[in-house]
């Protein structure tokens, strides 16, 4: 059978850094307050000139270098953003555009914090039912524009960014040892909505808005919905967190990590968590982790990768992949 197997991954972030201490003479908080009930330290913020697209170009052409490939090699590039550059057109076309792509196709994909694994859950079938071979998978973010600055419940939660991977169809025996995407299992429910959400939009309010998010009831929800949908990959394939390498969770708080790996039974050391150093990235939380423990030698070719995300809606999602 046909798997869509990783070729290549790469990463941007954008140059400024913000420190917890940064918010304390904004808000009424603290570096020991934040860390203490997020596991954040730092979180990255765009500049006027870096935007979604600028950096999901970024992370693309790191992770075709990283493929040893060229724009031209690709057929389909999905974006996962809930920060666009504009209303429309998707901001894919204008990665697109910036890479000199004049061929294949590409649009966004809205699904908050779980965008990343729902594109990469859509490339899949993509490229299993053969309308594209080679697949660019972007998860790009500005989170920095949606915040509002003086709500101290939110705006020191999130950080900007992007991660991106090239995947590849390629023949597999249609076992767990293939390389490539082996499951996935993607959830939604729309009565969460005002859990988290942006009180604004082009239909409703004609203004963007701002970020909005009851802290507690998010979290009393994440970890059922996180371990759910991770117990049925694991129905799925036979496979046990025992047999799994690497956990690479949403980075959205330490101690939803913490505590869904535990309900799992996923010991400690397999979590790949970097919170602590780029805050919350809505789509780009993901690709972002899994590119930080491929540059630190953590994940290696052969490895069982289980992906997880949560996003606003609620939405929810694993996938499980062989590197």
């Amino acid at each position: 059978m046909i798997r869509s197997v990783v070729r290549g991954i790469g990463s941007a972030l954008p140059r400024r850094i913000m420190k917890n201490a940064d918010f304390e003479g904004m808000v009424e908080t603290s570096d020991e307050w934040i860390a203490q009930r997020t596991g954040i330290r730092q979180r990255h913020i765009a500049a006027d000139d870096e935007t979604t697209a600028s950096l999901g170009e970024a992370a693309a052409r790191a992770a075709l270098a990283n493929a040893g490939l060229t724009p031209d090699d690709i057929d389909l590039i999905v974006l996962a953003t809930s920060t666009p550059n504009n209303t429309f057109p998707a901001t894919a076309v204008e990665i697109q555009n910036r890479l000199g792509m004049r061929h294949g196709f590409a649009f966004d994909m809205q699904a908050v914090c779980s965008g990343f694994v729902y594109a990469v859950t859509t490339a899949d079938l993509y490229i299993k039912g053969g309308l594209a071979k080679r697949v660019l998978v972007i998860g790009s973010e500005t989170f920095s524009r949606i915040l509002d600055w003086s709500d101290r419940s939110t705006c020191v939660l999130f950080g900007d960014g992007a991660g991106a991977l090239v995947l590849e169809a390629e023949e597999g025996q249609g076992t767990i040892a293939d390389r490539g995407v082996l499951a996935a299992s993607l959830r939604s429910d729309g009565t969460h909505k005002d859990k988290l959400y942006v009180d604004g939009g082009p239909s409703t309010t004609g203004t963007v808005g701002h970020l909005k998010m009851e802290g507690r009831e998010v979290f009393k929800h994440a970890v059922g919905m996180i371990t759910d949908v991770i117990e049925d990959v694991f129905a799925q394939t036979g496979v046990s967190a025992d047999t799994l390498d690497w956990f690479v969770p949403h980075q959205a708080n330490k101690r939803i990590i913490d505590a869904s790996a535990k309900k799992l039974g996923i010991a400690e050391d397999k979590a790949v968590v970097t919170v602590h150093l780029h805050g919350n990235t809505s789509a780009a939380s993901v690709p972002l982790a899994l590119s930080t423990a491929v540059a630190d030698g953590r994940i290696k070719k052969g490895d069982l990768v289980m992906l997880e995300a949560m996003g606003g809606g609620f939405t929810w999602g694993a996938v499980l992949l062989r590197w």
